[in-house]
């Protein structure tokens, strides 16, 4: 697009000119200017008009409509036909010449316009034509629009760039999401359907003998089995909400606090959980003891399935700025557990990289098998 055509294009384009149209109209402009005024400089005098220096000004400013396409040789024509007519004993305007250079200033490389500028300055002076200093302003003007035009195609380029990140980051944060409510359905559902499978089978066989324990059990299936509810409402309020970020009315989630609730709970199951917390349980943000607790929950939910053990610990330890987490067992070892590319690994290490921190799952120094983690923390005010 030439100079004419940008200014042009926010009147004229979308009322009654088509794009083309437009070119069209912009080309035939070019050469009515060129032809008029190097008509008018030619004979802006009493001296009498000839016809040949007419047909060939006029002739030469048709090849003005080829100046999109071959710039540099429709300069060259112009400055061809400013010689002949010099020859002919007229004394040419540069008119012609001049609108052929603004048109190389304006759609060729830094480089061609420069040279094609002082090649049609030395012509033009040396012709008499014109001093310097017209065709260096008509040269400055086109390469000034030129630069005008690419500063706006940049522009416009950057914002498409920016739209299209824009786009991507939110299609990375809707994966993230999608990929930490598949994390807490996992985690909610794998340990909740354990626990209540594995306490309705010890009820079914202590019921003949011993119904209250058999009734204790049940009950506490029952409450895990309502928990467990009440999180998956929540995720499921989370899923249906229409407007990004919102959150669905719940109770407060689980975290540190809830670390011995969760560990009787799987001692009424059978498997006798040890916990140990250095020091006082620091207030962490939200999102961190959930992450914790459902690191745990998940870990021990292996050892139940998968260890062949009825004992497993669980340490906490908490120092300036981290928080490390320990869960082993002295069951059947690796093999026993959920595979290495199993959702529940990986869903625990996806979480505590998510965090910052560092995930290890692997043999016991003692067997067993020994899942870790090192979690930095900023404690909630």
């Amino acid at each position: 697009m030439t100079p004419m055509t940008w200014y042009a294009a926010p009147r004229l384009r979308g009322r009654w000119l088509s794009p083309r149209a437009e070119r069209v109209l912009v080309d035939l402009l070019a050469v009515l200017v060129g032809v008029a005024g190097e008509l008018s400089l030619l004979y802006n005098d009493s001296s009498p008009v000839h016809v040949l220096p007419v047909l060939l000004t006029v002739g030469a400013g048709t090849a003005l409509f080829g100046r999109r396409r071959h710039p540099v040789l429709v300069l060259a024509v112009m400055l061809a036909t400013t010689g002949l007519l010099f020859a002919m004993g007229e004394y040419p305007g540069g008119m012609l010449v001049c609108v052929a250079l603004f048109t190389v200033a304006d759609l060729c490389p830094a480089q061609v316009s420069v040279l094609a500028l002082i090649g049609a300055t030395a012509v033009l002076v040396a012709l008499s034509v014109s001093s310097v200093p017209v065709p260096v302003a008509v040269w400055a003007v086109g390469a000034a629009l030129r630069s005008r035009r690419r500063h706006h195609d940049d522009l416009r380029a950057r914002a498409a760039a920016e739209r299209a990140e824009h786009e991507q980051q939110k299609a990375i944060a809707a994966y993230e999401e999608r990929a930490a409510i598949a994390r807490e359905l996992h985690d909610i559902v794998a340990h909740s359907v354990t626990v209540m499978l594995v306490g309705v089978r010890g009820a079914r066989d202590v019921l003949p003998t011993s119904t209250e324990v058999a009734a204790d059990v049940l009950g506490r299936v029952e409450a895990s089995g309502e928990q467990s509810m009440v999180e998956l409402r929540r995720l499921l309020a989370l899923l249906r909400s229409e407007k990004p970020g919102a959150t669905a009315p719940h109770r407060p989630l689980p975290g540190l606090a809830e670390l011995a609730e969760l560990a009787a709970t799987f001692r009424t199951v059978g498997l006798a959980v040890t916990l140990e917390i250095d020091g006082e349980p620091p207030v962490l943000d939200e999102g961190v003891a959930l992450s914790v607790y459902r690191i745990v929950e998940e870990a021990l939910t292996n050892v139940l399935r998968h260890a062949r053990t009825d004992h497993a610990l669980v340490r906490v330890t908490t120092g300036p700025g981290h928080l490390d987490l320990a869960v082993s067992d002295s069951g059947v070892g690796p093999s026993g557990q959920a595979a290495p590319g199993g959702h529940g690994l990986v869903g625990m290490r996806e979480r505590v990289r998510l965090l910052g921190g560092t995930f290890a799952a692997g043999p016991g120094s003692g067997g067993g098998f020994r899942v870790a983690a090192h979690v930095p923390i900023a404690v909630a005010p």
